[in-house]
């Protein structure tokens, strides 16, 4: 599904006239159909764009946090769909009408609220899944503070990290730009003030020459990290919402990040499920959905390979223990025996996730400080050494000026 914007034409008495209508659909196809049912003519279809303002806007977590509490504070009296549907129609600022554009277009077609959400595409997958599990419990407006505390929560962890590089970027550019500007003047005196003795000329020329390729390795090093540290910051916001994409795929492989990210994924999908059991959605709905509320595709293929498991008869317990969960939690799953017990298991496991989610990010931070700090030590070690370099140029040309003088 997709929102379009189309310019249409309709015949009049008074002759044709043009209108620019939304909607909400599979393909352009679809929205021509659509047109020509209501007598219309498509002039041009293309597909809704919000501006860079508006992007900025819809997807930042002030924006979503006030949209479910608004959506939470009018569900008491009405359903949450007509709430959001009242929300929509009092808004009268232009770009946030067209931020909620889709919403009201799935509306009017006749969708859920968690649809509506859906086509957005500013909420994350795993708030998604808290909202998604909560509306199949017929308990919305009580996963709405959930959702909201994933929100807050993220955006700690998220600002927790971002201060962190920022501050230690700030560093290592002032570092990197008074070597990058500073090399060619320095190595130029360098080796325009050479020693004359053909021995220490020797020695001094390497040592010009070590210096100036920890430099350059230093240069490139830093430039290389922050082209990449750019280019994924671009890349997670533009992709936002999306389940799988070249960078994510590369970002997950980096080690402590992939398992800081699959621990959050799990956490986020087991809360979820956890959730739906208590509610009494079907057990068979709730491991598709669980599989949904995640983009890591190793804890998506988790439920997935859980439910095909569950099709072909296995107990739940035993469909449920499987990689990549560790040896305790998949014990704890496999002595499973009755279905009561299943989502206090999850809560337990999406807890201890979080916790180790947790960890893994504050060691995010700590190795930041470290390999920063090393970093810094081999740029102010290599100024050091090029002093050293320098004492042997000053040492050689006081040399010639004292036999010159005698």
């Amino acid at each position: 599904m997709q929102q379009w914007v189309a310019e249409v034409a309709y015949d009049s008495p008074s002759g044709p006239k043009k209108a620019v209508e939304s909607y909400y659909m599979p393909s352009v196809d679809d929205v021509r159909m659509e047109i020509s049912k209501k007598g219309g003519y498509a002039l041009s279809i293309r597909p809704h764009e919000r501006s860079p303002l508006e992007r900025l806007l819809a997807r930042s977590s002030w924006w979503q946090v006030q949209l479910l509490r608004g959506v939470q504070f009018r569900s008491t009296s009405t359903s949450p769909g007509v709430a959001l549907w009242r929300i929509i129609q009092a808004e009268d600022n232009a770009m946030r009408q067209n931020i909620l554009a889709p919403a009201r277009e799935a509306l009017a077609r006749g969708m859920g609220v968690i649809d509506a959400l859906k086509a957005l595409r500013i909420f994350d997958h795993g708030t998604l899944a808290i909202l998604a599990a909560s509306e199949r419990a017929n308990k919305l407006q009580e996963g709405i503070p959930h959702a909201i505390h994933s929100i807050t929560q993220k955006r700690k962890n998220t600002r927790a990290i971002a201060g962190t590089m920022a501050w230690l970027g700030i560093d290592v550019v002032m570092i990197v730009q008074s070597l990058f500007w500073g090399k060619d003047m320095v190595l130029g005196w360098f080796r325009g003030n050479a020693p004359t003795d053909a021995e220490k000329l020797e020695e001094y020329l390497r040592v010009v020459d070590n210096l100036e390729l920890t430099w350059n390795i230093l240069i490139g090093i830093s430039f290389a990290c922050g082209i990449f540290l750019t280019w994924c910051i671009f890349s997670f916001w533009v992709n936002r919402g999306k389940t799988d994409w070249p960078t994510a795929r590369a970002v997950r492989k980096i080690p402590l990040i992939g398992g800081y990210l699959r621990d959050l994924g799990f956490a986020d999908s087991m809360m979820a499920a956890a959730r739906m059991l208590r509610g009494l959605v079907p057990i068979g709905d709730t491991l598709k959905q669980s599989s949904e509320a995640t983009t890591v595709p190793e804890v998506a293929k988790y439920w997935q390979n859980a439910s095909v498991e569950l099709e072909r008869g296995v107990m739940l317990g035993a469909a449920l223990d499987h990689e990549p969960l560790n040896r305790s939690e998949r014990l704890e799953l496999a002595s499973l025996s009755d279905l009561s017990q299943v989502a206090t298991v999850l809560e337990s496991v999406a807890e201890m996730r979080a916790a180790a989610a947790k960890t893994k990010h504050a060691l995010i931070v700590w190795l930041a400080f470290g390999l920063t700090g090393v970093f810094l030590a081999i740029a102010f070690g290599s100024a050091i050494y090029a002093l050293t370099v320098m004492n042997m140029g000053l040492d050689s040309m006081m040399g010639g000026l004292m036999e010159g003088a005698l």
